[in-house]
């Protein structure tokens, strides 16, 4: 059985990069490329909660993701959640949302999301679980949350 980690972070600075590096080294995922894939929770994954990423391997390799991401300059506010849901049957689904809004309102859009989602399919779901980031971004900063899926461990980019 492989293992997909769910982790979050927020994190500011002078660029609206550097606020999304240091979101990632919140959630411990900053030396990592990391690749999108859509929404889809293998039948042979277990989804775990960890806040903060383990070791995932050498730096600067590639790791697959799910990410919900916002992004802004200060003043203001953002969240981003993430949540999912598993079947009986085995898959699973993420849905992401980010905003420059609060915990709330990305929670209940992922909720929304999910419920859309197991809609589509004719599986039998057990439960669902979201996890938020959010962050006040001041005058002259940006501010970055991020809560990412991380699919394994990292693997070799090229």
């Amino acid at each position: 059985m492989s293992t997909i980690r769910v982790a979050w972070g927020t994190g500011t600075g002078p660029t609206e990069m550097s606020s999304y590096d240091a979101a990632l080294a919140d959630a411990n995922l900053h030396n990592y490329n990391l690749v999108a894939v859509s929404s889809m929770i293998p039948a042979d994954a277990e989804v775990e909660a960890v806040g903060t990423a383990p070791d995932l391997g050498p730096a600067g390799e590639r790791l697959t993701v799910v990410q919900a991401r916002a992004t802004r300059a200060g003043p203001g506010h953002v969240s981003a959640a993430l949540g999912w849901t598993a079947s009986e049957e085995g898959p699973g689904l993420f849905y992401e949302a980010a905003g420059e809004t609060d915990p709330e309102d990305v929670t209940e859009r992922v909720r929304t999301g999910l419920a859309a989602g197991r809609e589509l399919r004719e599986w039998t779901f057990t439960g669902e679980r979201v996890e938020t980031a959010s962050i006040d971004a001041e005058a002259g900063v940006y501010a970055t949350a991020v809560v990412v899926a991380v699919y394994g461990e990292s693997e070799p980019i090229c």
